[in-house]
């Protein structure tokens, strides 16, 4: 093993660790099981709790193993341990769908916890973290450790009680949410958040790559978010072709000459004069929102707002908004009432966030994959860890076709042949417009179904956990994440009149093992293969029988988008399906390519926040010496010492100096706002100034990001002094409202959803170039 770490370090190829170290310590757990088992429980607790005195992993996994069967009912597998094992070594588990990561969750998270590290398990969701704490809370106190959760509807006082707890479960917007409102706090008492210990990340290349780069906003009140209606009614009678063109990715529209004049016509000015830059960036984003981004694709309206659709996991992204105008500009166009939008007091990235712990470690079913990213961004390696018995699935190659209609109508047929012989069906789409047209046309053809969309997402647990019901027939835009299991014949649940769990678990079960087991088919290969094997992963749990196929097209999305060019010569059957390798080669060409793009944009949109994390960074140092100490009391002492006399003599010490801390905390919070409203200008337009003169738009970001960020420090001090200079006092104590502390009315947190066009700067420049060349001709 040592051999082939070396070579694999040599040709910079990530791969699994050795697992046999890991083998031999749940060996040595096994030797000393049935010691364990006849403990009674106080003396099981107490041997857990003298665990923080000694570390001893095979004790750890042979008291888990037993805590587990006495307070779950489920004695865990060799392979949950191995699993548990991998992420208390700080790795990420690879373990497949079904195999048990809840409970090897829990475990490391309760060897963390009795190493004396505060662990944050870390979810994509309010649902999966509550369910979780709760589930597992009985293992933990048998344990001697302590567990809570926080979802979006906890109060202060609540997250406060939840993160003392050894274990917290929260979705991972939620921790970061809890950080940025810490930025802002203005006395300590206020905080909430611990210091960041160890973070134990489940879905973990959903949240470290898919997601990783997505910014977590704290904003204040503002009133500049809205869009003007007549811009969405102007740009929706525009004429594809005539008035407006979209490139082959269909990732940017733009204005053609004709277009322009129209939108001239309409609004009685000239569009592209200086003082009109403000109105033609308007429409610019007015004809993004109308054209590229679509209802039940891209967002659904619900409730009378615009929720956005999370592409990793085909389900509403709670709390997420585009940015640069685009979310109001949608909003627009739904004749909808706009948002509240403000300025961003505060951001960071999820990487960022879980960069702040020095303890990291995660699992998914599908990690391998993006190994080298989970390296590259985290240093983290990947245990992949075999399953409990075999995987005996059926993966058919991929049937494609030439166009959608034909994948469409082979896709029926397919589901229609395996309900006849009482075989379960899930079926992937790519998105909610996709999930229901294939609903329709399945009523049309005598099968019911059920549909798990972005639209009814409150329901999936219970929608997943009957998908392998004997012919049961379920249509989901996407599984990425969905924590639940699919259990053939289904989940044993007392709801189902006059059926016994027994029954279901045993009898039910091999009537749909028999029938094949459950059949699994994508209507489209995704943008990754990581999404593609988590779909066909839902198939063949703990050894069961399976199958997966997906039916793909020259049509699809993908190959459109990532593969223009690519055109097949191999000819279609009747029915429009397609054998030959090149075509095939298209569709595979196409994903590389897509994962390629989103690999890319990570490393950029990394590079970027690289700067602004170690700007942030020195700020937070000072605002901790400010908050937790006396330097803001010291530095107004020094920079304004008459003023500074005047005031202890008149209100005394100690409120001078908890006006200074406010004053201090005040400015430097209100001059880091201004530096990120900065460099998101700087960011937008730096492509502009760049182009055409061979210039890195990285580095030219960075020459004018690292004197501004080096001046702001200097910047809010002196704004202190002269706020300090200001103030007035009295007996009673010092006025703040004289130094012109105004703080927002109101604050709200919000995801950034990745913008899918590029900078607005970029998308102006290219809807000028194409207005001119027009006007030339």
């Amino acid at each position: 093993m040592a051999l082939r770490d070396r070579l694999r370090r040599l040709v910079q190829k990530p791969g699994s660790v050795d697992l046999e170290p890991l083998r031999a310590l749940v060996e040595e757990a096994a030797a000393r099981e049935s010691r364990v088992r006849e403990l009674p429980d106080a003396e099981l607790t107490a041997a857990a709790s003298a665990l923080r005195e000694k570390e001893d992993l095979a004790e750890l996994c042979a008291l888990g193993r037993e805590a587990a069967r006495r307070t779950l009912g489920e004695r865990p597998f060799d392979v949950q341990l191995i699993g548990t094992l991998a992420l208390l070594s700080g790795h990420v588990a690879e373990m497949a769908t079904g195999e048990g990561k809840t409970l090897s969750g829990a475990l490391a998270a309760a060897g963390y916890a009795l190493r004396g590290h505060r662990v944050h398990v870390m979810s994509v969701n309010d649902y999966l973290a509550r369910r979780d704490a709760e589930w597992m809370g009985p293992l933990y106190a048998m344990l001697g450790v302590t567990a809570g959760w926080v979802g979006q509807s906890s109060t202060p006082a609540e997250r406060r009680e939840a993160y003392r707890a050894d274990v917290t479960y929260a979705p991972v917007s939620e921790v970061g949410f809890d950080l940025l409102r810490d930025r802002l706090a203005t006395g300590a008492a206020d905080l909430v958040l611990p210091e960041p210990s160890v973070a134990l990340i489940d879905e973990a290349d959903s949240v470290l790559v898919d997601e990783a780069m997505v910014p977590l906003v704290l904003a204040g009140a503002d009133d500049s978010g809205s869009a003007d209606p007549r811009h969405a009614d102007l740009v929706r009678r525009l004429r594809p072709g005539l008035h407006y063109s979209t490139d082959d990715e269909a990732r940017n529209v733009q204005l053609t000459a004709a277009g322009a004049r129209e939108v001239e016509r309409v609004l009685g000015l000239d569009l592209y004069a200086p003082e009109n830059l403000a109105v033609l960036t308007a429409v610019n984003v007015a004809l993004h929102a109308e054209v590229l981004l679509h209802r039940d694709v891209d967002y659904i309206v619900r409730d009378g707002a615009v929720k956005l659709v999370s592409e990793s996991r085909g389900r509403v992204a709670l709390l997420q908004r585009w940015p640069d105008g685009l979310q109001a500009a949608v909003e627009a166009k739904e004749a909808l009432d706009a948002s509240p939008s403000g300025e961003i007091l505060d951001s960071i990235t999820v990487q960022e966030l879980i960069g702040r712990y020095p303890v990291r470690c995660g699992m998914t079913g599908t990690a391998m994959a993006v190994a080298g990213q989970l390296t590259e961004f985290y240093s983290l390696a990947i245990a992949v860890v075999p399953p409990n018995r075999p995987c005996v699935r059926d993966d058919e190659p991929d049937r494609l076709y030439a166009t959608a209609a034909d994948k469409e109508v082979a896709i029926v047929e397919e589901i229609a042949a395996a309900h006849a012989a009482g075989r379960p069906v899930l079926v992937g789409t790519g998105d909610v417009a996709e999930s229901e047209r294939l609903a329709r046309r399945l009523s049309r053809a005598g099968l019911d179904r059920v549909v798990l969309t972005a639209k009814n997402d409150a329901e999936e647990a219970a929608i997943i956990a009957e998908a392998g019901a004997y012919g049961a027939i379920t249509v989901s835009t996407q599984m990425a994440g969905r924590g639940t299991d699919i259990r053939l014949g289904g989940s044993p649940s007392p709801s189902v009149p006059g059926t016994a769990p027994a029954e279901r678990d045993g009898t039910d079960h091999d009537r749909v093992a028999r029938a094949g087991g459950l059949l699994v088919i994508g209507t489209g290969r995704y943008h990754s293969s990581r999404l593609d094997d988590q779909l066909r992963g839902r198939a063949g749990r703990q050894g069961d029988p399976g199958g997966s196929v997906f039916f793909t097209s020259l049509q699809d999305d993908l190959v459109t988008r990532y593969a223009p060019d690519e055109e097949s010569k191999e000819p279609a059957g009747d029915d429009g399906l397609i054998t030959g390798k090149g075509a095939h080669w298209i569709v595979g060409h196409a994903q590389r390519v897509a994962e390629g793009v989103d690999l890319e944009l990570h490393r950029n949109t990394w590079r970027y926040n690289h700067l602004i994390g170690l700007q942030r960074r020195e700020v937070l140092a000072e605002r901790d010496a400010v908050l937790n100490g006396d330097a803001a009391d010291a530095a107004m002492a020094a920079d304004a010492p008459e003023r500074h006399a005047e005031l202890t003599a008149i209100a005394g010490a100690e409120a001078v100096a908890a006006a200074a801390r406010q004053i201090v905390l005040f400015q430097l919070d209100r001059c880091w706002a201004e530096h990120l409203a900065f460099l998101a200008d700087l960011r937008e337009g730096i492509h502009l100034r760049s182009l055409g003169r061979g210039l890195d738009p990285l580095v030219e970001f960075n020459r004018e990001a690292v004197p501004a960020g080096k001046r702001l420090l200097g910047d809010a001090r002196k704004r202190s002094a002269a706020a300090f200079e200001a103030l007035t006092a009295s007996a009673d104590g010092v006025d703040l409202d004289s130094a012109g502390l105004k703080r927002p009315s109101a604050t709200w947190t919000y995801l950034v959803h990745d913008n899918p066009f590029g900078s607005l700067d970029e998308r102006a420049l290219r809807g000028l170039i194409n207005m001119f060349r027009g006007r030339r001709r």
